[in-house]
C-alpha cells in the first residue's frame, strides 16, 4: 500500500527500506535533502516539503511520523493539518509520552483525522530482524494500516494493544523494563571486572557462555558478547548513559498507580549518576563518615 514517512533517521530510514522491500510505495521527507535523495535512489518518491508529501498521496492518506518526541511531533502535525482531509491517518512511531498521544488523538478526531500511536522497538537491527510494534488507535484505522505493520514486524511481532495512547503506554513500560535489565547486566559485569580474586576473567567469553543454556541468556546479553569482543574491558567508552524520557515516565506512572517499582526507579537514578564526574552528595557522605568514624577520605 502507499504511505509517507516523515523523518529518515536511524529508525525511519531503515523502516522505509523494509517497507519498500515488502512491496509498499513510500513517499519520503527529511530535513536533509541528501537523505531524501538516498532513499529516492532505493525507489522511494521524494518530497521537498510536507506539502509535497500530502499532494503525492491518495486518500485516505497514511502518514507515518518518525521524529523526536514532544514539540517536533506537534509541529509536524500542525504543518500537515491544513492539507489533510477527513479519514486521513497519522501514525506516530516515535517515543512519545502516552498522555500526549491521547491528547493528539482527541484533537485530530475533532477534525475527523485518525491517529495511531505505534510504539516501535528493534533499533538499528529492525531492518533485517523486524520491529516489535505496540499499536494503539481506533480499530478501523489500525486495520486499514495493518499491511504496513505486518511488513515491519517479524512473525507475532505486532499487536493492536488498545485505544489511542495504549501503544505508547505499553512501549513506555517496555522501556522501563529495559532500564532494569540493562542495569542488572551492567552491575553483574562490573562485579566480574572488579574482581581482585580472579582478575583475568574473560568477560566476552563469559557473556558467550551465558548465551548457551543459561537462564540469563538474552538478546541484550548477545549484544554484550559483541561489545566485549570489540573492546574486552570497554576502555574506549565513557560510562555516560543518556535517557529518552520513558524511564522517567514509567517511574512517574508507577507512583501514580501506587505500584512499587524499585528496580526500574533505581535504574533510572543510576543513569543520572552516570553523567556526573563527581558528586557533592558523595563528598558530604565521605566527609560525615570521616567526622563520625574517622573513616579515610580521598583528596580531590
Amino acid at each position: 500500500m502507499q504511505l509517507a514517512m516523515i523523518g529518515l533517521g536511524r529508525m525511519g530510514g531503515n523502516m522505509t527500506e523494509r517497507l519498500m522491500r515488502g512491496g509498499h510505495t513510500v513517499v519520503v521527507y527529511d530535513r536533509d535533502p541528501a537523505t531524501v535523495q538516498k532513499y529516492q535512489g532505493m525507489g522511494a518518491t521524494g518530497a521537498k516539503d510536507l506539502a509535497g508529501i500530502v499532494s503525492q498521496l491518495q486518500s485516505p492518506r497514511v502518514i507515518w511520523i518518525m521524529v523526536p518526541a514532544g514539540k517536533p511531533v506537534d509541529d509536524t502535525i500542525d504543518a500537515l493539518l491544513p492539507q489533510l482531509s477527513a479519514g486521513d491517518i497519522l501514525i506516530d512511531g516515535g517515543n512519545s509520552m502516552y498522555k500526549d498521544s491521547r491528547a493528539r488523538a482527541e484533537r485530530l478526531a475533532a477534525k475527523q483525522i485518525r491517529f495511531i500511536d505505534a510504539g516501535t522497538s528493534g533499533g538499528v537491527w529492525g531492518l533485517e530482524n523486524g520491529y516489535c510494534l505496540m499499536v494503539g488507535g481506533d480499530a478501523a484505522a489500525v486495520k486499514h494500516c495493518e499491511p504496513i505493520f505486518l511488513t515491519l514486524a517479524p512473525e507475532k511481532g505486532y499487536m493492536h494493544v488498545g485505544p489511542p495512547g495504549a501503544g505508547h503506554y505499553v512501549k513506555m513500560v517496555h522501556n522501563g523494563i529495559e532500564y532494569g535489565l540493562l542495569q542488572a547486566y551492567a552491575e553483574g559485569y562490573e562485579i566480574l571486572a572488579a574482581s581482585e580474586k580472579y582478575p583475568d576473567l574473560d568477560l566476552g567469553g563469559i557473556a558467550e557462555l551465558w548465551q548457551h543454556g543459561s537462564v540469563v541468556r538474552s538478546w541484550l546479553n548477545e549484544l554484550a558478547v559483541a561489545a566485549f569482543t570489540r573492546d574486552p574491558r570497554l576502555e574506549k567508552l565513557k560510562g555516560y548513559v543518556a535517557d529518552s524520557g520513558e524511564g522517567r515516565w514509567t517511574v512517574a506512572e508507577a507512583i501514580e498507580e501506587d505500584v512499587p517499582a524499585p528496580v526500574i526507579t533505581l535504574s533510572l537514578i543510576m543513569r543520572l549518576r552516570s553523567r556526573q564526574e563527581d558528586t557533592f552528595s558523595g563528598k558530604v557522605i565521605a566527609a560525615l563518615r570521616n567526622e563520625f568514624g574517622g573513616h579515610a577520605v580521598k583528596g580531590s
